[in-house]
């Protein structure tokens, strides 16, 4: 016996003095904090920004299975001071939703009844889709990626009204974007491309995408506070527990902001607890000896799961959908935003982890990556010798994930991503006006050092060179092109455009002054007068049309398409009445005795009035 006790003791003193390599892993978070230290630290981390920049936020942490960190910060209603609560507040989830989408079609693949690499026509009625421009096949693993070549088109997206709804069939076929790549050449987050995936579910098994979703999904994993069924208003429990979404407003104000409705409902129209959320979770890293109630088989979440898209060895890409995280442990992350709410979920399979931000706050991220990035930490890096040098990325690049056709292709050039060598390692990025420095680590693959939080998503950026010059640049949601506009170009281009506005805002002003001053000197008024008079007219008209758009977009930039077709016929209308106009004013000039003034002051009207048409016409403001 004693013996026994002695043995006992000498195997004990050993484990005090070695203790277990993995109890320290198995006890905090990937980035090393300890599990008893978990809520101190978002505590301190949440208070800089609760009640300043953000209205509420549900947080759910996730280790071995088990929710080790469950709490509401702020408030789902403000007004009302009703807290936030993980367990009962329902908040959109934005494009957390496409997951959904992914899950489903790893289920009918996992059946049989999906191939992921079958050309997604097979599965659609013929002639579904009718903007495609290459020859070559889209698969569903393309949809998964991003990567089908189709532009953005942010109509008919969001509505402000229930009635504006449409079936999933009706608004695909009225948002159908432009081709503009070649599938697999070019990622490009495409809120159209998933919902295209889950009309091709709804295709295969007969039954609306929500219904597959709320049998196969929420009934299987209990998430009974989760709709996909819109609108929420028809579910009055869910209504009921809905927190109001929020922008903010000056002085730390925060205002709600009106209910939005969506039709292409699979890319982001999700309403659930945080608690929900963090069953789907669960379900993605269960232990091996658990059976999953999502697949047939075990081992499909680990396909699932597994890299299926990346643009370069090491580099993250994408595993059927979810976005790869290079942390301290691989992450696969999604995030999601509508029009006031914004969403993040991470899990880190090999570390049995996972966090869940909700929050009713438009556009935030200093909780969704900022927090996320603290408690998944970032992955450890060697710099490699003899690197290219940093000046070969310098350069202005645009996001693939725009509009190439309309007059939305302006926007992209308001804001595009300029790259900055700091020294033969370093780059900087700015991006609107946010910074971040990235240190080269390998061959063209730059990671995050240091920056703003919005950068964090894309921590590994990767510069495709091509005979000494960038093709392109991998990032997480979006790859970036080179520049395809001169900078003299887009200067002209601006200065063309306030003249063009000044001109013809201000010109009838001073044609008044000078109308009033010949009728009190009784002169008589000329024919070339009056159509100078309507040519100005008409440009005032094209300039007022074309500023009251950019207001209604600038107020609300997801409309149906219907809502701005009136201001694309008015310059049409107002661009023929001018053209015509300039052509008479030339004819009548020919004919009549002009003074100095007259001449200089009708020749730059119609000279104004031909360069107003032809930016117009470059930068597709027809359409």
């Amino acid at each position: 016996m004693i013996k026994r006790i002695s043995i006992f003791l000498y195997i004990f003193l050993l484990w005090l003095c070695f203790p277990n390599p993995f109890s320290a892993a198995e006890n905090s978070t990937p980035s090393g904090i300890p599990m008893d230290e978990l809520e101190e630290f978002i505590d301190n981390y949440a208070e800089e920004y609760i009640g300043d920049t953000v209205a509420g936020a549900a947080i759910i942490a996730i280790k071995d299975d088990q929710i080790v960190f469950s709490k509401g910060y702020g408030y789902a209603d403000v007004e009302n001071q009703i807290p936030m609560d993980p367990e009962t507040t329902v908040l959109e989830w934005g494009s957390i939703t496409k997951l959904f989408v992914w899950v489903s079609a790893m289920q009918l693949a996992e059946q049989g009844e999906l191939d992921l690499e079958e050309d997604i026509r097979n599965y659609l009625p013929d002639g579904f889709l009718t903007k495609l421009n290459y020859d070559e096949p889209i698969t569903v693993l393309n949809l998964m990626h991003h990567n089908a070549g189709f532009e953005e088109n942010i109509f008919d997206l969001l509505f402000d009204s229930p009635e504006q709804l449409v079936s999933l069939e009706e608004v695909l076929k009225i948002a159908e974007p432009e081709q503009v790549f070649k599938p697999g050449e070019v990622v490009a987050y495409s809120n159209y491309s998933t919902s295209l995936a889950a009309y091709i579910i709804e295709e295969i098994t007969g039954q609306p995408f929500y219904e597959y979703v709320d049998k196969h999904i929420f009934e299987e994993l209990e998430m009974d506070h989760s709709t996909m069924h819109l609108p929420v208003e028809d579910n009055q429990e869910m209504a009921l527990h809905k927190g109001k979404g929020y922008f903010s407003g000056e002085n730390g104000d925060f205002i709600e902001s009106d209910p939005f409705y969506i039709s292409m409902y699979p890319s982001g129209g999700i309403n659930g607890t945080a608690a929900d959320l963090a069953k789907f979770a669960q379900a993605l890293m269960l232990p091996e000896s658990e059976d999953t109630s999502l697949f047939l088989e075990n081992g499909t979440v680990s396909e699932l799961l597994a890299t299926s898209y990346t643009p370069e060895e090491g580099v993250p890409g994408l595993a059927h959908g979810f976005w790869e995280y290079d942390g301290k442990y691989r992450g696969l992350t999604h995030s999601g935003n509508t029009v006031a709410y914004s969403s993040n979920m991470q899990i880190v399979p090999e570390d049995n982890f996972a966090i869940i931000i909700l929050t009713n706050q438009a556009d935030e991220i200093d909780l969704l990556f900022g927090l996320t990035d603290e408690l998944v930490g970032r992955g450890d890096y060697t710099v490699q010798e003899n690197l290219p040098a940093a000046s070969k990325v310098e350069g202005s690049y645009l996001s693939a994930r725009r509009t190439y056709n309309g007059f939305m292709n302006l926007y992209a050039y308001l804001a595009p991503l300029h790259v900055e060598a700091v020294n033969d390692e370093e780059i900087e990025l700015d991006m609107a006006g946010f910074k971040a420095v990235y240190t080269q680590t390998s061959p063209y693959v730059y990671k995050l050092k240091s920056g703003d939080d919005v950068f964090i998503p894309s921590n590994v950026m990767y510069f495709h060179e091509n005979d000494g010059k960038i093709a392109q640049i991998s990032t997480t949601y979006a790859d970036y092109l080179p520049m395809d506009k001169s900078k003299a170009f887009l200067f002209i281009s601006l200065g063309l455009f306030i003249w063009c506005m000044l001109y013809f805002l201000i010109n009838p002003f001073i044609l008044a002054v000078m109308a009033f001053i010949q009728k009190r000197r009784k002169k008589k008024i000329l024919a070339v007068t009056k159509w100078n008079w309507i040519l100005t007219l008409s440009g005032t008209a094209l300039a007022l049309n074309i500023a009251v758009l950019i207001i209604r977009m600038l107020s609300k930039p997801m409309r149906a398409y219907s809502e701005l077709l009136p201001h694309f016929i008015g310059n049409y209308v107002f661009s023929v009445a001018s053209f015509i106009s300039v052509i008479i004013v030339i004819v009548l000039w020919s004919k009549t005795q002009l003074s100095k003034v007259q001449k200089i002051g009708y020749a730059l009207t119609c000279i104004s009035s031909i360069l107003f048409i032809v930016w117009l016409m470059i930068w597709q403001m027809y359409s």
